[in-house]
């Protein structure tokens, strides 16, 4: 007579809407988990990454010096660097760098802030002047990101100064205007990389709107199981990316994910979307 034993594995229920709903209706986002200093992330962090490879191979992200005269050789090497890449750094943008470094440390302020004092920005209403929330695709999203994000649009409207976040409000005013004009500098390029009229780009009024989103991506105590970031496209015109010192960023190239390390004194230019559709 024979016998056999089969070992049957039970997985936990996992009520992934209730889980959801529960974190989001604490309006304290990833770091206040962080800052309690909790030793395994929920579940609803939990993320499974495409298996696509690390490129071993050195890359460097192109850069162009907006202070050159020659005008036709910084057009050729956005056109190149839209082409072939996708992003661009840009160095002698004319932000100074006092400005660009007292935009992070006003992003850190506001994250740093008490979570009670958080909470008054914490919706998700898309009418909303500054919308402070973790995840806007929380609820819809296969796994969320180990992110939180405050957002304000600050052109063609911006919003009342006194409803911006106190502890940053007058930086974010100030980077904002200096964003509008290297925004304006930049599609005159770009339309010239696309041979078009210099002003062609602003003539349809791509450089008339600006998202400020500033993101916090805290420590997080089992990093391989989730992202700051998933893979993803930027859906507007173009996305102006000021990194801190920690770095991070990543973008795909030949199916091969390149490291972006901050540069300092340099801004990050994606190529998003909207764009895409004037090749």
């Amino acid at each position: 007579m024979a016998a056999t034993q089969t070992t049957v594995s039970v997985t936990p229920y996992y009520d992934r809407p209730t889980e959801l709903k529960a974190f989001d209706e604490t309006k304290a986002g990833v770091k206040a988990l962080a800052d309690a200093g909790i030793q395994k992330i929920p579940r609803i962090f939990h993320n499974q990454p495409e298996p696509l490879p690390k490129s071993s191979t050195p890359f460097e992200i192109p850069v162009v010096d907006l202070g050159s005269t020659d005008r036709a050789s910084t057009v050729a090497k956005i056109r190149e660097a839209s082409e072939t890449v996708g992003f661009f750094q840009v160095v002698n943008h004319g932000i100074p760098v006092t400005v660009m470094n007292e935009m992070l440390q006003g992003v850190r302020r506001f994250h740093d802030q008490d979570v009670e004092v958080k909470k008054r920005f914490y919706t998700r209403d898309p009418s909303r002047a500054v919308i402070y929330n973790s995840n806007f695709d929380l609820f819809s999203s296969p796994a969320a990101n180990w992110r939180d994000t405050f957002i304000s649009l600050m052109a063609p409207s911006p919003p009342p100064l006194e409803e911006l976040p106190e502890v940053c409000r007058e930086i974010q005013v100030e980077y904002s205007n200096e964003v509008m004009k290297l925004g304006g500098v930049l599609f005159r390029l770009i339309s010239e990389a696309l041979k078009l009229n210099p002003n062609h780009l602003g003539d349809l009024d791509c450089d008339k709107a600006l998202a400020f989103v500033a993101h916090c991506y805290p420590a997080c105590p089992q990093p391989d199981l989730t992202m700051g970031a998933t893979k993803h496209t930027d859906d507007g015109f173009i996305t102006v990316l000021l990194q801190d010192e920690i770095g991070g960023l990543q973008i795909l190239h030949n199916q091969q994910w390149v490291d972006v390390p901050p540069t300092p004194g340099a801004l990050v230019v994606n190529i998003g979307d909207l764009l895409q559709g004037f090749r």
